[in-house]
């Protein structure tokens, strides 16, 4: 009788993957980037809080509120709503819906492309101003910042062990010290993802120097690229299925 674990020819089958493959791992350090040039137009270019950076946020409103600072507080409420709303949206897009390691669900992929779509719009009209928005364009474009980084940091936490943090990365550098210094079990995509926060945010900065009205594009571009290698694992699925 011959075993269920070989093929026809008697060799062993090939186990499916239960590890992200790289295309996820390079989908992750791009959201990461992506994240990173959001965070530097968000605290340079508006009112000085965070997209995606909550806990920094509610210090920053306490810090307001304590100086009596109207326009501190209205930007760190903004930035709380936001990110609320997008990560509460998404959660509902993807609730019931476990994650697995090979791959990113359709409604996670469905979120990050909603995601693309408002940092398209906020792109569109930083560039109509000029990169020098009024106060009602920049109360705007901080709420929509904060909702992409909701949303973001939601589709992750929904796609499970296939994905990593994107936004706030401070228990990621923590636990890359224990795990790697401590455990000598380091993960090795986490130096990527923390380079990338700063490649991200030095390229934004380099872009409000330089171009200020295209600064918006960046993080667009970066996170379509996600988008695009987080798809790729779907697709190769699709096809062997049809195979």
């Amino acid at each position: 009788m011959s075993d269920p674990r070989q093929g026809q020819a008697g060799e062993p089958l090939a186990q499916p993957p239960t590890e992200p493959g790289i295309a996820l791992h390079m989908a992750v350090v791009l959201l990461v980037t992506a994240s990173g040039a959001v965070e530097a137009i968000s605290f340079t270019a508006l009112d000085h809080v965070f997209a995606g950076v909550m806990t920094s946020n509610i210090a920053l409103l306490g810090m307001a509120i304590g100086r009596g600072q109207a326009t501190g507080v209205t930007a760190a409420v903004l930035a709380l709503t936001g990110f609320g709303v997008g990560a509460a949206v998404t959660a509902w897009l993807t609730r019931r819906r476990e994650g697995v390691a090979t791959h990113w669900s359709p409604p996670v992929m469905f979120c990050l492309a909603g995601e693309v779509v408002v940092l398209a719009v906020g792109a569109g009209i930083w560039a109509a101003v000029g990169g020098e928005p009024g106060q009602g364009a920049r109360d705007a474009l901080q709420f929509g910042a904060a909702a992409t980084m909701g949303i973001q940091s939601a589709a992750m936490v929904a796609a499970g062990r296939a994905a990593a943090p994107t936004t706030y990365l401070t228990g990621t550098l923590a636990t890359y010290i224990v795990k790697g210094v401590g455990a000598g079990s380091p993960d090795r995509w986490a130096p990527a993802r923390l380079a990338a926060l700063v490649v991200g945010a030095a390229a934004s900065m380099a872009l409000l120097r330089a171009a200020p009205e295209w600064a918006g594009v960046l993080p667009v571009v970066l996170a379509v690229c996600a988008v695009v290698a987080a798809g790729l694992p779907l697709v190769r699925m699709r096809r062997s299925s049809v195979g």
